[in-house]
C-alpha cells in the first residue's frame, strides 16, 4: 500500500514539475479539437407522415386487387427517392443554388439521397424524413431547407400517384390502340387474300370453308357417325337376343287364366321392363323372373291345351328392332356419303398439293390475326375501364397525417457532448505528455526510489530552501499557470454558451 502511495505521489510530482508542458499540450489539443467541432455543420431534420388508402369496392370489381395496389404503392415508395425525383427537389430548393454543372448535380443527388428516407412505419402509413446540413447556410436556413425538402417529397408523391398514374395509363392505351390499328390492317389484308384465293379456286372452297377445313370437319363427323353406328348395332344385337328368348305366340286367350296364359303375361311384363331399360339386377325384374320360373313349371304340368295367340311382347320387340334397323341403315348411308366426300377432298389435295398448302397457310394466318385482334380489343376495353376507375375514383388515395415539421434544434452533431469530449481529451493529453516526459528523464521524487535504484542506503534528504525573491517568482508562475488553466475553462464555457444561443436563435 505504501509503495502504491509513493508511486502516485511520484507521478503527481513529475506532472506538477512539468505543468507548463501539460498546459500547453492541453491548449493545443483543445483548440484544434474545438475548431474541428466548430467546422462540422449542424443537421436539421424534418419529418412528415402520410396515410395511403387501399380499399375500393369498385376497383375490386374491375380487377384492381389489393395486391396490385400494394405493388403500386411499393413502386411509388421505391421510385420516390430516384435520381430524377431528387433532381426535381434540388432544382426547386436552395440546394440548386450551388449547382452549376452536371457533375455538381450528380454529387448533390448522391448527397440528398443519403439525407432523404421513405419508410413504412405502420400499415398504410409512410414516414418521410429529410435532413439539411449545408455549410453555406445559416442555422435557420438549414432548418427551413429541411422542411422544404420534406414538403417537396410529398408534392412529388402526389404527382406520381395522380398525374403520373394517369399519364402512364394514357400512354398504355395509346400503345394498345396503335397495336390494334396495325392488327386491323393486317386482318383486312389477310381477308382480302383469302377472298382472292377463294375466287381463284372455287373448287377448294364450299360455303366459305376451305378444303382442308372441310376435310377435317368431315373426318370429325365420320368419327361421330362411327360411334353412333356402333351404338345402334349394339342395340339391334340386344333386341335380337330378346327376340330369341320370346315366343311369337302364347297359349290361351285374353280371358283365360291358365298357367300358360299367366306365363305369357309375366313374360310380356318382363319384356316391357327391359324395353324401359331395367337391368337384370333390378328388384322388379328379379321378381318377375322368379314368377316366370314358377309359372313355367306349372304350365308344363298343366294338361290343358288351348289355342295359341300372338305374343304382344314379341310384336313390341319386332317394332323396336325395325326402328333400330332403320337407324343403322341411315347411319350407314351417311357414313358412305362422308367417306366419299373425304376421298374426293383427299384426291383433290393429292392432285393440287401447292394449292392445298396455300389454302392452309391463308386460313391459318387469318385465324391467328383474328384471335390477336379480338384479344387486343378485349384488353383495350379492360384497360379503359381500369383507367376510368383510377381517374374518377382514385383507387389509391393518400392523406397527409403530419405535415413537415420545422426543426427547432439540430439532430446532429451533439456539439455540447463533443466540446466536453475534446476538453477531456485535451486535459488527458497534457497530463499524459507531462508524465511521459518525466518517465524519460531519470529523477527520484522520494528517497525510497533512490534506494531501490542504487541499492545503497539513503541517510536522509535535504529540503529545498528558496529566497524571498525566488518564492515571489514561483508565486507569479503559479498565478500565471492557474490563469492559463482558468482561461481554458472559460473558453470552454464560452463555446457552450454560444452553442445554446445559436439553438435559441433557430427556435
Amino acid at each position: 500500500m505504501n509503495g502504491l502511495y509513493d508511486e502516485v505521489l511520484s507521478a503527481l510530482h513529475s506532472v506538477w514539475n512539468r505543468r507548463w508542458l501539460a498546459l500547453a499540450v492541453a491548449w493545443g489539443v483543445c483548440l484544434l479539437g474545438w475548431l474541428v467541432v466548430a467546422l462540422i455543420p449542424n443537421s436539421y431534420e424534418s419529418k412528415a407522415r402520410i396515410f395511403i388508402q387501399l380499399d375500393d369496392a369498385l376497383a375490386e370489381q374491375v380487377g384492381i386487387g389489393v395486391a396490385d395496389k400494394k405493388r403500386d404503392i411499393e413502386r411509388i415508395r421505391q421510385t420516390l427517392t430516384s435520381a430524377v425525383n431528387l433532381e426535381k427537389v434540388i432544382r426547386s430548393t436552395k440546394l440548386g443554388d450551388s449547382v452549376s454543372s452536371p457533375k455538381d448535380m450528380e454529387g448533390a443527388v448522391i448527397a440528398l439521397g443519403k439525407s432523404v428516407k421513405v419508410a413504412a412505419t405502420e400499415e398504410n402509413i409512410f414516414e418521410i424524413t429529410a435532413k439539411a446540413s449545408q455549410g453555406s447556410l445559416s442555422e435557420a436556413e438549414n432548418a427551413k431547407l429541411a422542411q422544404e425538402i420534406a414538403q417537396k417529397m410529398i408534392d412529388i408523391f402526389r404527382e406520381e400517384n395522380l398525374s403520373g398514374g394517369r399519364g402512364e395509363m394514357t400512354e398504355t392505351l395509346q400503345f394498345v390502340n396503335g397495336q390494334l390499328q396495325q392488327r386491323e390492317k393486317e386482318l383486312e389484308a389477310a381477308e382480302q387474300r383469302r377472298l382472292a384465293f377463294e375466287a381463284k379456286n372455287p373448287d377448294m372452297v364450299a360455303g366459305g370453308q376451305a378444303g382442308l377445313q372441310r376435310l377435317e370437319a368431315a373426318r370429325a363427323e365420320l368419327r361421330g357417325i362411327d360411334a353412333d353406328l356402333a351404338g345402334a348395332q349394339s342395340a339391334v344385337a340386344a333386341i335380337n337376343g330378346q327376340l330369341a328368348g320370346t315366343p311369337a305366340t302364347i297359349a290361351g286367350g285374353p280371358g283365360t287364366s291358365s298357367p300358360k296364359s299367366s306365363l305369357a303375361q309375366a313374360m310380356s311384363d318382363l319384356a316391357q321392363m327391359r324395353a324401359r331399360g331395367l337391368t337384370d339386377n333390378h328388384p322388379d325384374v328379379v321378381s318377375v323372373k322368379n314368377q316366370i320360373a314358377a309359372l313355367r313349371a306349372a304350365a308344363q304340368s298343366d294338361s290343358g291345351n288351348v289355342g295359341g295367340v300372338p305374343n304382344p311382347a314379341y310384336s313390341s320387340l319386332q317394332s323396336i328392332k325395325a326402328d333400330r334397323g332403320a337407324s343403322v341403315q341411315s347411319l350407314n348411308a351417311r357414313r358412305s356419303t362422308i367417306q366419299a366426300e373425304i376421298a374426293q377432298l383427299t384426291a383433290r389435295q393429292i392432285n393440287d398439293p401447292e394449292i392445298a398448302a396455300e389454302a392452309q397457310r391463308i386460313g391459318r394466318d387469318y385465324d391467328v390475326l383474328r384471335q390477336q385482334y379480338d384479344k387486343l380489343l378485349q384488353d383495350r376495353e379492360e384497360l379503359r375501364l381500369r383507367g376510368e376507375v383510377k381517374t374518377e375514383r382514385e383507387a389509391i388515395k393518400f392523406q397527409v397525417i403530419d405535415p413537415p415539421t420545422t426543426p427547432r434544434a439540430p439532430v446532429a452533431p451533439n456539439r455540447p457532448l463533443l466540446l466536453i469530449g475534446v476538453l477531456i481529451v485535451g486535459v488527458g493529453a497534457g497530463l499524459g505528455a507531462a508524465f511521459a516526459l518525466g518517465q524519460l528523464r531519470t529523477t527520484f521524487a522520494t528517497t525510497s526510489k533512490l534506494e531501490a535504484a542504487t541499492g545503497l542506503p539513503v541517510l536522509g534528504s535535504i529540503s529545498r530552501t528558496l529566497t524571498e525573491t525566488a518564492q515571489a517568482a514561483r508565486l507569479r508562475q503559479r498565478k500565471l499557470f492557474f490563469a492559463g488553466l482558468g482561461a481554458l475553462g472559460g473558453l470552454f464555457a464560452l463555446l457552450m454558451a454560444v452553442e445554446f444561443v445559436q439553438r435559441g436563435m433557430v427556435a
